[in-house]
């Protein structure tokens, strides 16, 4: 299932998330994100996550690590290829959103530009 919130998907901040379990809006809305400008989208798997990703194009793109059938970090992984063939352009912000700080520091390592664990995820400045 999908969610989004927002207008149009050229007028305002384009956010896709990839998480099987916590509600990511939810937990947006929670901490105090103000949903106005903001297009949200939740994928409850990683499959197919290229072709979301593309056909979306988010300007900040959120992977949780355990997820089926590929982890955040096979995600990252395969989109960081993509680009760096030319097949794809690269999100202008990638957060890694584990609930285990060691996952978001290996996405981190990977080419992700932020790593939190999930909870705290409204707490990041890319909001404001």
């Amino acid at each position: 299932m999908v969610g989004t919130t927002g207008d149009s998907w050229g007028l305002s901040m384009r956010v896709l998330a990839f998480e099987d379990h916590v509600d990511i809006e939810a937990l947006l809305i929670s901490g105090a994100v103000s949903m106005d400008g903001l297009l949200f989208e939740q994928r409850w798997t990683s499959e197919n996550a290229l072709q979301h990703i593309d056909s979306v194009r988010p300007d900040v793109l959120l992977l949780d690590h355990f997820m089926p059938p590929m982890t955040g970090l096979e995600v990252l992984d395969a989109l960081l290829n993509a680009v760096d063939n030319g097949s794809m352009t690269r999100p202008g912000t990638i957060v890694a959103m584990s609930s285990e700080p060691s996952c978001n520091d290996a996405m981190v390592a990977r080419g992700a530009d932020h790593g939190i664990v999930k909870p705290r995820v409204a707490t990041l400045n890319v909001w404001s």
